[in-house]
């Protein structure tokens, strides 16, 4: 028996003026302005959609993933509708919607993606009365530039309609490949379901000694750590790669089920905010201690009796000691990442 095509819709709708991109083309909001505007999400959507040439959007790949906040799953379904209505041949997404940014940069560079759209807030509070964002990533892994933010700006102000298939439905939780037919279109629209964490972690294989780490977190001389996830998108990250793969005893890790309003507290790795632990590691009994934000691209490190470590100093400690990282010992080193606050310890 064969399937009726999926309709593809075109929805008139107004502009909003607000919906200028900041922080690598990104957009935040309170949640509620998402839910109670009328197409203020399927707006920018279109908005970023439309920013990709036509000529390289249809038929491309695109990775989509969130960090499981509030509203994560209702607008995950209006992306992939609107991404099929748009052209878009296929789309990857972590598997219950779950990717950390990280995780999205690294599958847009291993499958060659035209870019990914990441659902997050960043460390900003969840649930009804939090924040909710979407953010684009283009082709080389990274943020959209100030060029191609500029562009989805300029065409949300002047939009008029935009592309869905409302009655398409995605399984997220289902791994593989599926399916659908839609009018007007010659190849079938496929969307890939994929294990959260699997590729991120066969790339830090590549560039880190796994066997060392294991020896470090397991063996006679072993340091004790405590990794707090704050119920974000990095739970299934540090359960996996870090009690599974390298062995630290499960209690290491702490708050590692991904929560809609991150059990109330904002995912912000700070000392004001990682309390449980800030805690924990003044007691002594810890070497090293991390907590991530909701989407896993910031992050705080303690020492030993709940010593900070600042952002400059990790980069320079990383500097120092190349040597014992396999990917820098293959492939060399061509610089470092400066940003305006980094100290003067890398050059040391």
């Amino acid at each position: 028996m064969e399937r009726t095509p999926i309709p593809v819709l075109t929805v008139p709708t107004a502009p909003y003026e607000d919906q200028r991109p900041t922080g690598g083309g990104g957009l935040r909001r309170p949640t509620a302005l998402f839910e109670s505007q009328r197409n203020y999400l399927p707006n920018f959507v279109q908005s970023l959609l439309s920013s990709v040439d036509l000529r390289d959007r249809q038929g491309c790949t695109m990775v989509v993933g969130s960090d499981g906040r509030y509203f994560s799953k209702t607008a995950i379904e209006i992306v992939v509708q609107m991404a099929a209505a748009n052209g878009i041949g296929r789309l990857v997404i972590g598997q219950n919607g779950i990717l950390s940014t990280p995780a999205v940069s690294c599958i847009i560079r291993k499958i060659k993606a035209a870019g990914g759209i990441i659902l997050t807030a960043s460390h900003s509070p969840g649930g009804p009365g939090g924040e909710f964002g979407v953010k684009f990533e283009v082709a080389n892994g990274g943020p959209a530039p100030d060029i191609v933010s500029d562009k989805i700006y300029q065409i949300s102000k002047t939009l008029e309609e935009y592309a869905i298939c409302p009655d398409l439905r995605v399984d997220l939780s289902r791994l593989g490949r599926q399916e659908f037919d839609l009018e007007n279109k010659f190849k079938p629209f496929r969307v890939e379901i994929v294990d959260s964490v699997d590729i991120y972690l066969n790339l830090l294989r590549s560039i880190f000694d796994f066997n060392a780490i294991r020896n470090l977190l397991t063996g006679p001389n072993q340091i004790k750590i405590r990794i707090d996830a704050m119920n974000g998108v990095m739970g299934p990250y540090v359960r996996r790669i870090l009690c599974d793969e390298l062995g630290a005893p499960a209690n290491s890790a702490i708050n590692c089920i991904p929560l809609e309003d991150f059990g109330g507290q904002p995912p912000d790795p700070n000392l004001t905010y990682a309390t449980a632990l800030l805690e924990a590691m003044r007691g002594g009994e810890y070497g090293f201690g991390a907590a991530f934000d909701a989407d896993g691209d910031r992050y705080m490190i303690l020492g030993q009796n709940g010593f900070f470590v600042n952002a400059s100093d990790s980069l320079a400690i990383i500097a120092a000691n190349l040597s014992c990282i396999p990917y820098f010992c293959q492939m060399g080193v061509r610089g470092f990442g400066r940003s305006m606050p980094t100290s003067t310890a890398l050059d040391k």
